[in-house]
């Protein structure tokens, strides 16, 4: 995938860019989560990633970055995977991350797909597969939309458990 459509709505930012992720796998053949499952990953070495840039000059201009995951319980690989980088891949750059076991979100009402929301109005929704394979993604600015996704994740984020407290099960 592709970070350019990020590099542009993360530059543009000013305030916040929250990212809500619901499923329980994604993109199974990335090479780090396939080398993870082989006992073989080095994660101290990420800082090198794209990604890892972006986040860390977005975080470094004051953007507030904030991931919260909704997951079922006990996790899946997966799941166990993204835990384990967390803290390099997510917390050393300056994102918050936060939990939330599945069986908790039942009363939240939630978006059919996961997204970023940028400054409380940009949403880019992310669409994958049924396997959790990246299919495409879709950018809108409409405020209904917007609306729902800030109403989503606040609601997740208030009832999420914050990742260094978090023990998955």
């Amino acid at each position: 995938m592709s970070l350019a459509p990020f590099d542009q709505l993360f530059a543009a930012c000013r305030r916040s860019a929250v990212h809500l992720e619901m499923r329980d796998a994604y993109m199974l053949d990335d090479p780090m989560y396939t080398a993870w499952k082989a006992g073989d990953v080095e994660t101290s070495g990420r800082a090198e990633s794209p990604w890892l840039a972006l986040m860390a000059s977005t975080t470094g201009r004051g953007v507030g970055v904030r991931r919260a995951r909704i997951v079922s319980e006990p996790v899946s690989d997966y799941v166990r995977f993204e835990y384990d980088i967390t803290d390099v891949h997510s917390t050393a750059v300056g994102e918050q991350v936060r939990w939330l076991p599945r069986r908790r979100a039942t009363d939240l009402a939630l978006p059919g797909n996961d997204f970023w929301l940028f400054d409380d109005r940009t949403v880019l929704i992310n669409h994958f597969t049924g396997n959790g394979d990246f299919v495409d993604h879709e950018v809108t600015e409409d405020p209904v939309v917007a609306r729902l996704c800030a109403a989503a994740f606040e609601a997740v984020w208030e009832r999420a458990t914050p990742h260094e407290a978090y023990e998955p099960a």
